[in-house]
């Protein structure tokens, strides 16, 4: 896909982010859209190379400061603007050999709403409908829906409400991310292996039960 000439505020990357801020993302499929819209897979990796060679020392510093590591993959965060109601990641998926049981390859929800586009390798994502117990709230058993190997140039949406795994990645891949806000306080996950349920809670927000303890 061509492109037009951009200008540069760490650069590409800004521009797509200047078409979703004037986009819905009360829609999901709309950012996508937008997304895609914006690039294929070819022009996303090429903005995230271009973004990450742009960068300075002390921005530098500050992607490595708010990305982490994860059982299954590397989570870069690319862009976090606190006026933007969305923030911009590079997952870069571990060999398979280095995975641990964790929280990719459970059944699993997230805390905020997604769009992702797969820029090399590929994994097989599988969707589930998950049945929740009352009592707990915990996720006490979950239904295969669907199952399908995606590869590079797929996307996909996922909202906070559904629930899903990737069991396995090939070597090598990376996908790219819009994610919004976070739009609840928790996820939870579900071992297949076991029947065992968690809720997960971020640390960030802990910080006055923390306190309580003390």
């Amino acid at each position: 896909m061509a492109h037009p000439t951009r200008t540069t505020d760490l650069t590409e990357l800004a521009d797509l982010a200047a078409r979703l801020r004037a986009a819905d993302l009360a829609q999901w499929a709309t950012t996508r859209e937008g997304v895609l819209a914006w690039g294929d897979a070819p022009a996303l990796r090429t903005a995230v190379r271009a973004h990450l060679r742009e960068l300075d020392p002390e921005r530098s510093a500050a992607l490595v400061g708010r990305s982490r590591e994860t059982t299954t993959h590397f989570a870069w965060c690319l862009r976090d603007r606190t006026a933007e109601p969305f923030t911009f990641w590079l997952h870069e998926y571990k060999p398979q050999r280095d995975w641990r049981a964790g929280y990719a390859d459970s059944v699993h929800n997230h805390r905020y709403h997604f769009c992702t586009v797969i820029l090399s390798g590929g994994y097989r994502h599988e969707r589930f409908r998950a049945r929740l117990d009352e009592s707990t709230g915990l996720i006490s058993d979950a239904e295969l829906t669907s199952r399908h190997d995606c590869a590079p140039g797929e996307s996909g949406v996922l909202t906070a409400d559904q629930f899903h795994r990737i069991p396995t990645a090939l070597d090598g891949t990376l996908t790219f991310l819009v994610k919004s806000r976070p739009v609840r306080s928790w996820s939870l996950s579900w071992d297949p292996a076991t029947g065992v349920g968690h809720r997960h809670t971020p640390v960030e927000s802990r910080l006055a039960e923390l306190t309580g303890m003390l």
